[in-house]
Formats: C-alpha cells, sequence, structure tokens
C-alpha cells in the first residue's frame, strides 16, 4: 500500500480550515457526543496494574493510557506517556515502588492529549521532557475542541517539553536506545512513535487504540488518512515479533496491527468516497461507514463524524 502522504496530503492555510470546518460542525444537527477518547476514559479507572515485559520494561494501564517504563542498567526511568494529570502523583509512586528506583531521567510525551502529559507538571522540572516540536506547540496554547464542551489550558512552562525533534533519531541511555519518529498528521500533527530496539518493544501513542475508537483530532492537525499512514509507519519500523503498544488496551501483535491497518485504510476509502459525493455529516453517519467494525469497538458515531471533518482540509477544492 503506497504512503497516503504521498498520494494525498497537500499544503493548506490553517485558517482555511479552521473557518470551513467550524462552520460545519456549527450547522451539524447530530447529537452531542462524547467529551474524550473512548478509549482513555476506559483506562482512567485509577487502578493502577502493571504488566511486565521483561525484568526491564513494563506497561502499566489505569492512568488514563498506556505508559510504557524502561528501567536501564544505570537505574533510571524512560517513561513514554504520562496518564491523566488527576492520577499523576499516584502513578509516579506507583512506577517508583514497581520498578525499584526513583530515579526518572526522561518522560515522553507521544502527542499533547490530557491522557499522555499528567506526569508533566510533576516530573517536568528534573528530566529530559521529550516530544515532537508540534506537540511543544500545542501544549503551550490554550485548546477549545469545536464538537465539544472542553477547554485545555497551556501547561506552564516547567510542565512543556525541553527537548523536541522533527523527524526521527534517537538517544541512548546507558545500555538502553530508543529511537523515535515522527507521524505526519496522524491523529494529531505532533504524533510520535517510540521503539526500544533492544526489547523489540514499539509503543505507537495515539495512532492506535486496542479497546476503541480513536479522536480524530483535526483541530490539532489529525485526519483518517494520516491515520492509515501513520500505522504503515509503525509496521515499517516493527517486526513480526515487535511487541506492540498502543495509546489503550491490550499490547498487540504485528499481524494484529496488520489487520487494524487493512480496517482504517478500508473506513477512509468509504468516508472519502462519501465526502467527496457531497455528503452532509449526518449522511456520512447514516451511510454506517464502520458497520462491521462496531461489535468490536462499539459506537463510532463521534469517530465517523471526526473522520468526516477531517478530510475537508485534504480534499475540499479551496483548502
Amino acid at each position: 500500500m503506497r504512503s497516503l502522504n504521498k498520494q494525498h496530503l497537500k499544503n493548506y492555510s490553517r485558517r482555511s480550515m479552521l473557518r470551513n470546518t467550524g462552520a460545519l460542525v456549527a450547522g451539524s444537527s447530530l447529537v452531542p457526543l462524547l467529551g474524550h477518547s473512548l478509549s482513555a476514559s476506559a483506562q482512567a479507572t485509577g487502578e493502577l496494574i502493571a504488566n511486565d515485559i521483561n525484568s526491564s520494561l513494563s506497561v502499566i494501564s489505569g492512568a488514563g493510557s498506556n505508559v510504557l517504563v524502561k528501567k536501564t542498567s544505570s537505574d533510571e526511568l524512560i517513561v513514554v506517556d504520562g496518564g491523566l494529570q488527576e492520577h499523576g502523583r499516584d502513578l509516579r509512586n506507583f512506577i517508583r515502588r514497581h520498578m525499584d528506583t526513583r530515579r526518572f531521567n526522561t518522560l515522553v510525551n507521544t502527542h499533547w492529549h490530557p491522557e499522555q502529559t499528567g506526569l508533566n507538571r510533576i516530573l517536568g522540572d528534573d528530566v529530559r521532557l521529550f516530544a515532537h516540536e508540534n506537540t511543544r506547540l500545542w501544549l503551550g496554547v490554550e485548546i477549545e475542541r469545536p464538537w465539544e464542551n472542553s477547554r485545555f489550558e497551556p501547561l506552564p512552562k516547567s510542565a512543556q517539553p525541553n527537548e523536541t525533534f522533527y523527524h526521527y533519531g534517537e538517544f541512548t541511555e546507558a545500555d538502553t536506545t530508543m529511537q523515535y519518529g515522527y507521524m505526519l498528521q496522524a491523529h494529531t500533527d505532533g504524533d510520535m512513535y517510540a521503539f526500544f530496539p533492544e526489547d523489540n518493544v514499539l509503543h505507537t501513542g495515539g495512532v492506535i487504540s486496542n479497546d476503541a475508537w480513536p479522536v480524530v483530532d483535526w483541530w490539532t492537525g489529525g485526519w483518517i488518512g494520516g491515520m492509515v499512514d501513520g500505522i504503515e509507519t509503525i509496521l515499517r519500523v516493527a517486526n513480526e515479533d515487535t511487541i506492540i503498544v498502543p495509546s489503550s488496551g491490550p499490547v498487540m501483535t504485528y499481524s494484529e496491527v496488520e489487520e487494524m491497518r487493512d480496517m482504517y485504510a478500508t473506513i477512509f476509502n468509504r468516508i472519502r468516497e462519501l465526502f467527496m459525493a457531497a455528503n452532509s455529516p449526518q449522511e456520512t453517519l447514516d451511510a454506517k461507514p464502520t458497520a462491521e467494525f462496531d461489535v468490536k469497538y462499539g459506537n463510532s458515531d463521534q469517530f465517523v463524524l471526526l473522520s468526516h471533518q477531517s478530510v475537508l482540509a485534504h480534499f475540499a477544492p479551496d483548502a
């Protein structure tokens, strides 16, 4: 499958996108939709559970997203994502106990969403806080989503990423190397993956949710075509033996991610065709482009609506 970025992505004016999509939301007669990612909400139980991948690597769930923790040979911790802020102190203390060290070295934000940045205020002054540059920019401004009644305040400077990247790279701490890369305009415009090659474990960030439909956050640069392309990136980095950690839900195998890629590609093609046929958001919902997948992932209304809106900046004539 060819990269959707090469086929369909093009430069566009964010001002034009926000003008057109804002008007679309204002005119929609759809019922109110959930405020947060269904997958994140399902994990925000506050009951923290550690699933050990090996003696130095663990996935912690229950804080709002899957938190991947790596302990290096120097007893320092690399943490990928940080759950919700309300669970931050409990999560920090749980990690210290479970990994038997108090020394945090690096905190990675795979994107700007609150389910990933809950440890930023707690650890930000004392660690490398690493993210894509676009994530840093979003965390420094107020964000109001047009499809829900929610507002996200900017984080204080001390809680914003203090080291960023644009494309891809790696860093090494003691015996541990973490490779990382950007997934252009996936479910936001700041998504990244984090890969530990010695352990063959890859955290996908928000591009993959394994227990419910994700948020296609077009307001901060994401779109459904980019999500398909992001999963293609994950498959290029991984191999058949890689343990793949989604933003929420159980860890996945390579073949399971391939199946998910095929599902999202199918949905993308359907929604693109419906959009190009001048369907309204309601008409796209009524066409049920996710019908055969809803048994596994639940109600898809929010996902379909946001996916429909996300293609506007890529296919509308004046975008």
